[in-house]
């Protein structure tokens, strides 16, 4: 069924509107609330059919502000502290998963591609659990923070990286990308050195008294300038706009108030209509099939499995079996990430379209299952613990 612009738009922002106070009732991420009401809208039940480009082009900016705000979760300052051992000992866990990875895509009879994708993790679901629970400054949440924090990183130059190599191989244009890495290591030395010399001008940028919202522009402008050259070496725009996230990390250590400014836009708007979309998208019917629902189940076991497994290795930082467990369950959680990397994988036809819905409802999972596991066990031990 098709709906006229005007009131396909008033649906949308109606729901955008409703759905966080829905999912606070049902006690669930909002962006799992988002993307089953788009799955109701879309080819799964209602199959409406919105007349225009509107949708689709507020989706996009929207994703790419989901992925500017992944770079800015990135904790340069938390990551500067570790000393060499500690960082050899994440890069040995990310390897471990991503070797892992490997061999269950091999199993699933898939690619590179997939292994990478199984690899991520979720930074934004990571760190607002660990601060519920009050240990994100713990050693314990420091720990999985920066697990989190490379995983995010990591795969995704990784993602970029093969695509890369995939279309033109080991050519000159493989190190196109490199005057955008350049850029981003000038803009990273440049920007910290303005804030060190201009404190007053920064704070300034960052406060809440800005009437002008300078610091938002200043974070706009940045992200569409990493889009831009990213198109421009042919790279993914979500690099660009993830690279632009973590430039303003880095520059700036006191952002909380900035961010509450971006998340106002992105998270208040745009970024839910990015998964209203992926839910429209989603097709229940291919998931219903037998042989599909065989597959998803094993891609479920994998990718719990690839997670849990590495984390055993937090035993070698002196934490228990049951620490390490814990660890794996909520490192386990996917979600803005994987459905990113599904989407990216969608467009340049490395996974099909019954993939990329195997792997949406893998991450609609894994964000209630992992989280949920760790709150549950993670409280019955400081319980005993008190006893």
């Amino acid at each position: 069924m098709s709906i006229n612009q005007a009131f396909s738009l008033l649906l949308v922002s109606l729901a955008v509107a409703v759905l966080p106070s829905v999912s606070r009732l049902l006690r669930l991420p909002a962006p799992v609330m988002e993307i089953l009401f788009g799955v109701a809208l879309g080819k799964s039940l209602l199959n409406l059919q919105f007349s225009g480009d509107w949708l689709e082009f507020l989706a996009h900016l929207g994703f790419l502000l989901l992925m500017f705000h992944s770079g800015m979760e990135i904790d340069f300052n938390m990551l500067r502290k570790q000393s060499r051992k500690d960082l050899s000992f994440q890069l040995l866990i990310f390897g471990a998963s991503l070797g892992l990875s490997f061999v269950a895509a091999l199993y699933l009879g898939r690619g590179v591609f997939v292994a990478l994708v199984l690899t991520t993790t979720s930074l934004g679901l990571v760190m607002p659990i660990l601060k519920e629970m009050g240990i994100s400054r713990a050693p314990f949440g420091q720990t999985m923070l920066i697990a989190a924090s490379l995983a995010d990183f990591l795969t995704l130059l990784g993602i970029t990286f093969f695509m890369l190599g995939r279309e033109y191989g080991l050519s000159w244009r493989f190190v196109a990308p490199l005057p955008l890495f350049a850029g981003f290591a000038i803009l990273l030395w440049a920007g910290r050195l303005w804030v060190w010399w201009n404190p007053q001008k920064a704070e300034r940028l960052l406060g809440a008294r800005d009437s002008q919202e300078l610091g938002v522009r200043l974070s706009l402008a940045l992200l569409f300038l990493f889009v831009a050259v990213s198109e421009l070496v042919h790279l993914e725009p979500v690099l660009g706009a993830f690279m632009g996230g973590c430039v303003l990390s880095f520059v700036f250590r006191e952002k909380a108030e900035l961010e509450l400014k971006l998340s106002a836009l992105g998270f208040g708007f745009l970024i839910p209509i990015f998964f209203i979309n992926v839910g429209m998208e989603f097709d229940l019917r291919s998931i219903l099939r037998p042989e599909q629902i065989i597959f998803t189940v094993k891609l479920l076991v994998l990718a719990l499995l690839v997670k849990v497994i590495p984390s055993l290795l937090f035993q070698l930082q002196r934490f228990s079996l049951k620490s390490a467990l814990q660890a794996g369950a909520l490192l386990s959680s996917r979600l803005s990430l994987i459905v990113a990397a599904a989407t990216i994988g969608l467009e340049e036809g490395l996974i099909d379209q019954e993939m990329k819905d195997s792997v949406v409802l893998l991450a609609l999972l894994t964000c209630l299952l992992g989280p949920t596991l760790f709150k549950l066990s993670y409280k019955q031990t400081a319980g005993a613990a008190k006893t």
